[in-house]
């Protein structure tokens, strides 16, 4: 009986045990379950948006590495402005009021106004033409026109709203001196206006977004202005009869400044003086050939100098330029050196519209190769732009007079940076974007001329371009110390690539100034005995020109023809 008894409990016991383990494991499957944390699925991408006061606006949007760009054309379409492009599409131009915006594709530096600006990635082309970062919008339709963006990268949206009002001071200076009367309106910052001319004798700067404190009322006695009025809303200018005025700003801080002057006296020319008139356009180039004399520049390994290769160039340059109609002066025409200041003293002096001065590149290593244009501005727009300014700029001084030599009525070096500085906004700020813009064209063509690496548009304290009343760039046409490129620069035939990339460059350049009838113009005969191209008034013969300073009332006389 106990044996049947204790059977009957192993059976019973047999068949509960599996029951007892499973019911076991369940609790602490649940439990495992329960306390483990699944992976994350990735969330989906947020849509990109762009919102103006909290509606949406068809603007597309890329996201890159280095932050999100916006579709040009259809902000334009809804903030306000004018996009334009010249033929090739590597220069573009926005108009926001009386300011011209120039960008570019794959340069990240642009000019606003006559102010350089260094964006945080260049402009691509994509969906909406030109695509361009936030940095730009608060450069342009933010400081511009007052409007606030901000980029939220949690959602992916950009949010654009107008600005509240903001109240600025401003201060009213008025000189007169030698025949022309300066106005100049001081702000704290760069305030939002528009120029108006459109009102005969009266000029009229009209606040967007701010608002004005005036300033106590100033009576002005001056020939050429008869009043300024300064209004919350506006400020009015009133001229005399018969002035006219130009316009331009300066930084640090901010003036806006009107230049204002007598309307020129109407004269019916005779022959000589109809001869000597110029019409607004590309007429005469100055061709700087780089170093000479002592100042050899960069040496190849090959032995080639630079000096000795820049103006070879130049001298070619010059007789190709010839096809074009336009005059061309050579700063030196020898081996013979001429100071940097005297350079672009010389290209003022003969009233040039375009100064180019030609260079070769040097590196450490033997393997860059390339081609680099420049453009003036107080910074330059990386290390290796500084290196090459500082270089360039180092030259031989001229003999030391008493003054240069440090004596009685020397400039401190203090004293001297601020003259550069005003010279700098008197003489360049006017023909930045233009500057700019040439630097682009020849860059452009000698990328597609070449084929070669391109090392793109740079700016930098060249002192050579310093104090040139014109558009003017420093270009350098390949690393001398790169054998291979040192031997295509022996090359004649390289050299016409490049030459008729320049070229090709200037006559885009002069279209896109003058109109499509220049391209063709053809060359005017030469004068009787005429030579070209000779060089401009020797060095030592040249009275220096004060950097900034309008031409003299005699220039000498055009020292090269069309050839």
């Amino acid at each position: 009986m106990k044996d049947r008894r204790f059977w009957a409990c192993c059976i019973l016991l047999a068949l509960l045990l599996p029951v007892l383990l499973l019911a076991q494991r369940q609790p602490v499957s649940s439990a495992s379950a329960a306390g483990a944390v699944p992976p994350a699925a990735p969330p989906a991408p947020a849509r990109s948006a762009v919102l103006l006061e909290g509606r949406e606006i068809p603007v597309p949007v890329t996201i890159t590495a280095n932050g999100p760009l916006f579709g040009l054309t259809p902000l334009v379409d809804v903030l306000g402005g004018k996009v334009t492009s010249d033929e090739s599409g590597e220069s573009v131009t926005l108009r926001l009021g009386d300011k011209d915006v120039v960008l570019g594709p794959g340069n990240a530096i642009v000019t606003v106004g006559d102010n350089i600006v260094s964006l945080s990635q260049p402009p691509t082309r994509g969906e909406g033409g030109l695509q361009v970062p936030v940095d730009f919008l608060k450069k342009t339709w933010g400081d511009l026109v007052g409007y606030a963006f901000d980029w939220h990268p949690e959602t992916s949206r950009l949010t654009i709203a107008r600005r509240g009002n903001r109240e600025m001071g401003v201060t009213l200076d008025v000189v007169h001196l030698q025949g022309m009367t300066t106005v100049v309106l001081q702000f704290p910052e760069e305030p939002h206006y528009q120029v108006d001319h459109s009102k005969p004798g009266m000029i009229t700067v009209q606040m967007l977004s701010d608002r004005l404190a005036p300033p106590p009322a100033k009576e002005v006695q001056d020939p050429l202005v008869q009043g300024v009025t300064v209004e919350p809303q506006q400020i009015r200018i009133q001229l005399a009869q018969g002035a006219q005025a130009e316009s331009y700003v300066l930084g640090s801080p901010f003036r806006l400044v009107f230049d204002i002057h007598p309307t020129s006296s109407v004269e019916v020319p005779t022959p000589a003086a109809q001869g000597a008139q110029r019409t607004p356009g590309v007429h005469t180039i100055v061709i700087d050939p780089g170093h000479g004399g002592q100042e050899t520049g960069a040496i190849g390994p090959g032995g080639v100098l630079e000096k000795d290769l820049t103006l070879e160039l130049a001298r070619e340059l010059a007789a190709k330029l010839g096809r074009l109609g336009v005059q061309t002066v050579l700063t030196r025409t020898d081996d013979t050196l001429v100071k940097l200041d005297d350079r672009s003293a010389i290209a003022n002096q003969n009233r040039a519209d375009l100064f180019i001065s030609i260079h070769l590149n040097s590196s450490l290593g033997a393997g860059a190769s390339g081609t680099e244009t420049y453009f003036l501005s107080p910074q330059a727009s990386d290390p290796r732009a500084a290196s090459s300014a500082a270089t360039e700029n180092t030259a031989p001084s001229a003999p030391a007079t008493s003054d240069a030599a440090g004596g009685a009525g020397a400039p401190s070096a203090a004293e001297q940076q601020d003259v550069d500085l005003i010279l700098w906004d008197l003489a360049q700020s006017r023909h930045l974007a233009e500057s700019q813009r040439f630097a682009t064209m020849i860059q452009t063509q000698l990328n597609e001329a070449l084929q070669i690496k391109d090392r793109g548009v740079k700016q930098a304290p060249f002192r050579v371009l310093k104090g040139a009343t014109m558009p003017a760039v420093l270009v350098e046409l390949g690393f001398i110390n790169n054998p291979e490129e040192e031997k295509k620069l022996r090359d004649a035939a390289y050299r016409d690539q490049i030459l008729d990339a320049l070229v090709t460059a200037i006559a885009r350049y002069r279209t896109s100034v003058e109109g499509p009838a220049a391209a063709g113009a053809p060359a005017p005969a030469s004068p009787p005995g005429a030579a070209a191209p000779k060089a401009a008034v020797p060095p030592a013969t040249l009275a220096p020109a004060t950097k900034g300073a309008p031409p003299a009332s005699k220039p000498p006389a055009r020292r090269a023809g069309p050839a």
